[in-house]
């Protein structure tokens, strides 16, 4: 298959049923334009929204089987299409425009929560997506991880500046989530479109967006376990089971941080915790989109792009 902005799919041998690691494949795109870092971050999240997806019908990952058969994308992948597309044609978040996107190409079987799907029906109805969003909950708006798990490639885009980086991702959130908690969360996630730098500095760095409160915390304490094992991580601060922002978005950056140039290692370690496997996996595979290379076998194995999308 062809690539846009060169080779984000490395070719790797492997056996029929197994996956073998060969370490870290670091990558150096920091001078890409902003659509090859998009297209990269885009891709790495779609894979590990599948895998992970895939990964749930697998009762154990010790052995590091590959799941037979074809991954199919979730809602995850969905929204993030629509939000690449929406800046590869306006450069920015127009919020009207990518609510209108999300609710066009809303597909309830893509596993979206309960929420967001009421949430999508009443925009198509007719409903705008302010009031309506900020009616869900009972008024509180939705804490969920949705805004985050499709924000990574927005980050990618954005990377040579901060500032916009934060502003836009809290713009791409708005429109479906607008609990305070969950904007934080999108703009940390949006943050950290990998950055070649130590894990705790990375952490150190992506909990600075986040003015106070949990979301913080959560990722302040994970900047201390950069040494212990995934399920002491995500028994401190969660591994996204209750498909609440705080308990998925702490966890994911610190696999992305701690494997930032090992897809392989990155997507077992995330769907080795259980709970949200394939969100957490997806923003995972988001964030090092531009720091590691993507197993060839991985990509043949997954659902193909949606007609719509920028992806060849």
């Amino acid at each position: 298959m062809a690539l846009l902005c060169g080779s984000a799919v490395r070719t790797g041998r492997g056996g029929s049923g197994g996956d073998v690691h060969g370490g870290g494949d670091a990558v150096r795109t920091a001078g890409l334009p902003a659509r090859c870092r998009l297209v990269r971050s885009l891709r790495a999240l779609v894979v590990g929204d599948a895998f992970g997806a895939a990964v749930d019908a697998v009762p154990r990952t010790e052995g590091r089987t590959l799941p037979p058969g074809r991954w199919e994308w979730t809602d995850d992948s969905e929204m993030a299409y629509s939000i690449a597309g929406e800046l590869a044609e306006h450069h920015h978040v127009e919020q009207d425009s990518l609510v209108r996107r999300f609710a066009e190409r809303h597909d309830a079987r893509r596993g979206y929560g309960r929420g967001t799907t009421d949430l999508l029906r009443r925009i198509r109805g007719g409903a705008h997506w302010r009031l309506a969003a900020s009616e869900s909950f009972g008024g509180r708006g939705s804490w969920g991880n949705g805004a985050a798990m499709r924000v990574a490639p927005l980050g990618a885009w954005f990377a040579s500046d901060p500032g916009a980086t934060t502003s836009q991702a809290a713009l791409s959130a708005e429109v479906t989530h607008s609990h305070a908690e969950a904007i934080a969360v999108a703009a940390a996630t949006a943050a950290v479109s990998g950055p070649d730098t130590e894990p705790a500095e990375f952490l150190g760095e992506v909990a600075t967006v986040v003015r106070g409160g949990p979301v913080r915390d959560r990722i302040l304490r994970t900047g201390r376990m950069t040494g212990e094992p995934a399920n002491a991580v995500a028994a401190a601060v969660g591994n996204g089971a209750e498909t609440r922002a705080l308990d998925t978005v702490p966890f994911a950056i610190w696999c992305a941080a701690t494997h930032l140039a090992d897809f392989r290692e990155a997507m077992w370690t995330a769907a080795s915790v259980g709970g949200d496997r394939d969100t957490i996996c997806a923003m995972v595979g988001g964030i090092i989109g531009n720091t590691a290379e993507i197993p060839e076998r991985w990509w043949a194995h997954c659902e193909p792009p949606p007609p719509w999308t920028i992806l060849p």
